[in-house]
């Protein structure tokens, strides 16, 4: 009985202290509202492999521009099917679907950071925070590697990365060109159709 007492007891002290340096640690890691704490966060999220939890630490303008790509892309895919002939139908509908049928922009997000090879990339510079420079709504967080990571503030006070603003931007004006350009065909392909002898 002693010895099955000593071992609770024991056990009990173990399960306090890893409860403690959990409170602790948490606790101690820095707010998402410092550059610190949002690079902190990529970095979690890059060594899980997971781009969409990384989503939230991205700046306004990039996930703005994740949403604006899965919107025109689910619009273009409606307009080809439900306009465009065989086999043109299949082949564009294949092309937009993934992007057209992501939930929101964290899945956008994701399927670009995997075909951008962007997760690799972050993992082999991402390391200790060395410095970190903060001028007015942007920051510099620089790693013990050397490689400088751009953030801006958000509006919610939350940092943003901005490394990957251009890219998505581009992307969400071409996906904007490219509703046009299937919507012209699409109306060019109804035209057609209605002209057809029955």
């Amino acid at each position: 009985m002693p010895a099955r007492r000593s071992l609770t007891i024991v056990l009990a002290g173990i399960g306090a202290a890893l409860l403690l340096a959990v409170v602790y640690a948490h606790l101690s890691f820095p707010s998402d509202r410092t550059p610190e704490g949002a690079y902190l966060r990529v970095v979690i999220a890059v060594n899980r492999g997971r781009p969409q939890d990384f989503f939230a630490y991205t700046e306004t303008r990039a996930q703005h521009a994740c949403y604006t790509i899965r919107d025109y892309r689910k619009q273009t895919r409606e307009r080809v099917l439900a306009s465009f002939p065989e086999p043109e139908r299949s082949r564009l509908s294949a092309q937009y679907s993934e992007d057209a049928g992501a939930v929101d922009g964290a899945d956008i997000f994701a399927i670009y950071a995997k075909h951008n090879g962007w997760m690799n990339r972050l993992r082999k510079d991402m390391s200790g925070i060395a410095t970190v420079n903060i001028q007015g709504e942007r920051a510099t967080v620089q790693t013990a590697h050397g490689t400088r990571y751009p953030f801006r503030v958000r509006e919610n006070g939350i940092w943003g990365l901005t490394s990957f603003t251009a890219e998505l931007s581009s992307e969400a004006e071409k996906a904007a060109r490219d509703l046009s350009l299937i919507g012209k065909a699409a109306e060019d392909y109804e035209h057609a159709a209605k002209s057809e002898p029955k």
